[in-house]
């Protein structure tokens, strides 16, 4: 048993369950895309989890229990929490609400999504043609709906 399952498996389910429920509500899974000329498709994807409020203590908490991310305070006041690392999100954050799932529709299609990226990522596809393409066509169906803000889509990255 590693130290990231050994850690799952001894957390309290009373705390696991607020933290799901707290995220269910104010959590997002994202999957931006920079402009890169020097990586190999022209593109880095930047897969993320984060919850923005204006209480610093309950993100410090969410930092302290899940063992990974940072926190950072914007000049208005908001706080975020942020893992961007993809070890940490493969092996801390996406175990951990598979353990404590989400209620929502919305929350658990989103997940699903952003799981399958993450892996894509984490298994190096994205450094391949195939793979890359694959996760840009499931990042056009995260977070989907009105209020989805995306500087670039699959048809600015990906010319016919």
């Amino acid at each position: 048993m590693n130290d990231h399952t050994k850690w799952l498996n001894n957390f309290d389910q009373n705390l696991g369950n607020y933290i799901a429920g707290f995220t269910d509500g104010e959590g997002s899974f994202n999957v931006s895309l920079k402009k890169r000329e020097d990586y190999k498709n022209d593109w880095k994807i930047h897969p993320s989890f984060n919850i923005s409020q204006k209480d610093r203590v309950i993100l410090a908490l969410f930092k302290k229990e899940l063992g990974c991310g940072t926190l950072r305070e914007r000049k208005d006041g908001v706080v975020y929490y942020e893992v961007v690392n993809i070890e940490m999100l493969q092996k801390r954050i996406i175990p951990f609400f598979k353990k404590f799932r989400f209620l929502s529709a919305n929350k658990k299609t989103n997940f699903s999504i952003f799981t399958n990226i993450v892996a894509l990522i984490y298994e190096k596809k994205h450094l391949q043609k195939d793979g890359f393409r694959e996760i840009l066509e499931l990042r056009e169906k995260l977070n989907f709906g009105a209020g989805r803000k995306r500087k670039y889509n699959i048809g600015d990255i990906i010319k016919k």
